[in-house]
C-alpha cells in the first residue's frame, strides 16, 4: 500500500540537481513540501515552485527540529559528493545524515528515506550487475562515507528505506554536461579501452523511484537500487552523447596508467589552487573498475517502480536542455 492524497514531506538538497526533480514530482502531486536551504539566491526557485523554506544546515539543531516538525516523510538528498579529506566526507555524509535521522526519529516522523549511492555497493563484473544482498564493498572516501551515512540512520531508529543509484543524468546536472562538452569539441576520452559497463537512471525516473520507496510500506527498512535495466559501456556512452549533441567525437583510449597519472596530477593541482575537485588518485579505483552495473529488479517487485527514459531518449532530452540554457 501506499500513502494516498497531500503528504507533508521535507527535503534537504532540494536546490541540487537530482533534488530539484523530486520537488517537481512532489509539487506535481500536491505535496506540501518544506526544504531547508542554506542560500536565499540558490533557494529562489523553490520559492517560485511553492515550497516552504528553513534556512540553516545539518550543523545547526534548531534548523533541523523546526525543519522536520510535523513532517509526515523526510527525503534526505543533500550531501557531499567532493571533499579534501575523508574525514570531511564522514562530517557531513555520515554525521549529517545521522544527525537528521535523530531529529525526525524525536519528531515522530512516519518515514526517513536516505539518497545513498551505488559507490556503497560496489564495483561489479561485466554482465553481473549488483543486487541489494551484496555485501556493501566501496573503494573510495566518498563511498565509505556514504555506507557510514547509511549506519547512522539506521542506528538513529527513525523508520527508513535507502535508495542507491547509480549515474544519475537529466536536465540541470552538471557532471555530465562534461562528457557533452567534449563529444561536442569532437574529441573525447576513454578510461581505459572503454569497456567500462555502467548503470543510469534518468532524474526524473529517480525522483518517482524515491517517491514510492519512501511511500509503500513494504519498503521500510530496506535497502534498494534504482538504475535503468540497460547498462552501456563507456564506449557506448560517449558515442550515445555524440549522437545528441550531432558529433561523432573521436574516443582516445587511455591506458591506466595514464588514467592513474593523470589524476595524481589533478590532486596536487587542486591542492596548490586551493580548491575540491571530484578528481584525485582516490578516484582511481572507481574510474578504472570493470564494471559499474546494478539489478533494481528487488525496488520493482515491492513498489510496481521500474525506470521508463532509456538512455538515448534521456541524454537527447539532456542535451536538448543545455542548448536551451546556454549550457552547451
Amino acid at each position: 500500500p501506499v500513502r494516498q492524497g497531500a503528504v507533508k514531506a521535507a527535503v534537504t538538497g532540494a536546490t541540487g540537481f537530482v533534488g530539484s526533480h523530486l520537488i517537481e514530482v512532489l509539487r506535481a502531486r500536491g505535496d506540501q513540501v518544506t526544504c531547508l536551504v542554506r542560500s536565499p539566491k540558490k533557494a529562489k526557485a523553490l520559492e517560485a515552485a511553492g515550497v516552504s523554506l528553513v534556512y540553516g544546515d545539518l550543523e545547526q539543531e534548531r534548523a533541523v527540529a523546526v525543519f522536520v516538525e510535523g513532517a509526515e516523510v523526510v527525503y534526505h538528498l543533500a550531501g557531499l559528493l567532493a571533499a579534501p579529506t575523508e574525514q570531511e566526507f564522514l562530517r557531513v555524509n555520515r554525521d549529517g545524515a545521522g544527525r537528521l535521522a535523530l531529529a525526525a526519529r524525536v519528531a515522530g516522523v512516519e518515514s526517513f528515506l536516505l539518497v545513498s549511492s551505488l559507490a556503497v555497493t560496489g564495483p561489479s563484473y561485466p554482465g553481473l550487475p549488483l543486487d541489494e544482498s551484496e555485501r556493501p564493498a566501496p573503494v573510495t572516501p566518498y563511498g565509505r562515507s556514504k555506507r557510514a551515512g547509511e549506519e547512522a540512520v539506521k542506528d538513529s531508529g527513525v523508520p527508513a528505506t535507502i535508495v542507491r543509484p547509480p549515474i544519475v543524468y537529466g536536465p540541470r546536472d552538471r557532471q555530465l554536461l562534461r562528457l557533452f562538452k567534449m563529444a561536442k569539441r569532437g574529441v573525447a576520452p576513454l578510461l581505459g579501452d572503454g569497456s567500462q559497463q555502467l548503470s543510469l537512471v534518468h532524474a526524473t525516473d529517480l525522483a518517482r523511484a524515491l517517491v514510492v520507496a519512501a511511500e509503500s510500506e513494504a519498503t521500510q527498512g530496506r535497502t534498494y537500487h534504482a538504475g535503468h535495466a540497460e547498462c552501456l559501456t563507456q564506449r557506448e556512452l560517449l558515442q550515445t552523447i555524440g549522437r545528441a549533441v550531432g558529433k561523432q567525437p573521436l574516443l582516445v583510449p587511455l591506458p591506466p596508467l595514464l588514467v592513474r597519472g593523470g589524476l595524481r596530477a589533478a590532486g596536487l593541482f587542486s591542492r596548490w589552487a586551493g580548491r575540491v575537485s571530484l578528481l584525485g588518485p582516490d578516484k582511481a579505483p572507481e574510474l578504472l573498475a570493470p564494471a559499474w552495473t546494478c539489478s533494481s529488479e528487488a525496488l520493482a517487485r515491492d513498489t510496481g517502480w521500474r525506470a521508463e527514459i532509456a538512455a538515448q531518449e534521456g541524454l537527447q532530452q539532456a542535451a536538448d536542455w543545455y542548448r536551451a540554457e546556454g549550457w552547451l
